[in-house]
């Protein structure tokens, strides 16, 4: 290759989900709507949180972690992919695109390491009950949380400088909804065998490795679980789970169809649907999974409503 063209690009231009204009505008208002929803629902879900002391729990605790994840991860790409649904010229900076794959990466990692933590904590409070607020105290709680931040970091920080010291020549269309790691990675001039065997060893390690652990809670809970005697105190026992388990079903299994095998992995719109999945659809569903399967968030809803009701009564008076 020329060296005259191994040059530093200033800007990239998205290729977005389509081509064609009248697709994208009518893209935008169920794409703003859902992200309004998500905005609204999760920051609602940790103001219940602080508000209801029943919550102040380390479930609830890692929860509100959770919520704020979702908003700030649909926040790194949905307002921008909103704009582009609109801007006849899709570009960002090259600055811009680092900063987004940085936030995107790092908050996708965070949640992943977030809900082996959750998982944790469930194992704990089916397969030692009696003893759980002495194992699940506020120290080990924050410790948790802060190790979970720190991972997801460290990892996006490590791939983004990896990935944008590549040279990318001429090459700036990328062909994503987003500066995706594997979308810009593909932009380079230069063999990338070596990248693409970094993001597969980090994804063992941030993705794998925590779904293994959660894999592992769920086969003692489940195994606690089948020892009970009677029928509602199991019904109870994997009622504590079940909002947990529907999130990380969800989460994980595209996940890994994504990352583990860069090479023989999904199609370029597969990527965009997976990513579009996990920009808009999770963080709206989250939520309400917590919210509709979970009857302390119910009780918590209707308290607060409740209040809500009797104070407007008054204004009314």
């Amino acid at each position: 290759m020329e060296p005259d063209n191994q040059t530093w690009v200033r800007e990239f231009i998205l290729l977005g989900l389509s081509s064609d204009r009248d697709t994208q505008v009518s893209l935008f208002v169920p794409f703003l709507v859902m992200y309004l929803m998500t905005v609204l629902g999760n920051f609602l879900i940790i103001l219940l949180i602080r508000l209801d002391i029943r919550l102040h729990t380390p479930m609830y605790f890692f929860l509100t972690n959770l919520s704020f994840v979702d908003v700030s991860y649909a926040t790194s790409i949905v307002p921008q992919l909103l704009v582009h649904f609109l801007a006849e010229h899709k570009i960002i900076p090259f600055v811009s695109c680092a900063a987004q794959l940085f936030f995107s990466l790092g908050l996708g990692g965070i949640e992943f390491v977030l809900l082996a933590v959750m998982a944790y904590d469930r194992y704990v409070a089916v397969c030692d009950p009696l003893r759980y607020s002495v194992i699940m105290h506020g120290g080990l709680c924050a410790r948790l949380a802060i190790t979970s931040w720190v991972t997801g970091s460290i990892n996006s920080l490590m791939q983004t400088a990896i990935t944008f010291q590549l040279p990318m020549c001429t090459n700036k269309h990328i062909n994503h909804i987003s500066c995706e790691l594997l979308a810009v990675v593909r932009l380079a001039c230069v063999d990338t065998s070596s990248n693409e065997a970094a993001i597969m060893v980090s994804s063992i390690i941030l993705l794998m490795t925590p779904f293994c652990l959660v894999l592992l809670s769920y086969i003692r809970i489940i195994s606690t679980i089948l020892k009970i005697q009677s029928i509602e105190g199991r019904k109870k026992a994997f009622h504590t789970c079940a909002s947990h388990l529907t999130v990380v079903a969800l989460c994980y299994g595209m996940a890994i169809v994504t990352y583990i095998q860069p090479q023989s992995g999904p199609s370029v719109l597969q990527e965009k649907l997976i990513s579009v999945f996990y920009a808009v659809m999770m963080p709206v569903l989250n939520p309400m999974i917590y919210s509709l399967r979970n009857k302390e968030v119910k009780g918590a809803w209707q308290k607060l409503l409740g209040k809500f009701s009797g104070f407007t009564s008054k204004l009314a008076t």
